[in-house]
């Protein structure tokens, strides 16, 4: 299926690009990590290097083991970083100006489950909603 096949390339290369800003650009995602994590900074040089491990596992069409691997864990880091969101517009509404406001967080924090879903269907883990029916 092109779209799928299209959509895991499209999925790899978003997640290798925000690998390479968790590597090269800290700050921002450092100021995001909820307090109850510990080594904030060592903690996102991990997810940069975990997004980067993911996309190219994703984008690699040769070992469909490995695809569905890297589905999986990209599945599970966008879990993992939930908080982190939560943290975000936490942080944000306790400006005075609201910095991003809701209009950007409450969306960015719907949408979390389709970044869990995205890679698993994009990996062939998953037919799921596109399953045909008999």
């Amino acid at each position: 299926m092109a779209i799928r096949s299209g959509s895991r390339w499209l999925l790899a290369a978003l997640y290798a690009a925000a690998g390479v800003l968790h590597l090269v650009m800290p700050d921002p995602f450092v100021s995001i990590v909820p307090p109850w994590v510990p080594f904030p900074a060592s903690v996102v040089a991990l997810t940069g290097l975990a997004e980067l491990a993911g996309a190219a596992g994703l984008a690699q069409p040769f070992l469909p083991a490995v695809q569905r691997a890297a589905a999986w864990g990209l599945a599970a880091y966008a879990l993992c970083v939930w908080p982190a969101n939560v943290q975000h517009m936490l942080i944000d509404m306790a400006r005075p100006d609201h910095g991003l406001g809701l209009a950007y967080h409450l969306p960015r924090l719907a949408l979390q489950p389709v970044l869990i879903w995205w890679p698993l269907w994009a990996g062939k883990v998953i037919a799921w909603p596109f399953r045909s029916r008999p």
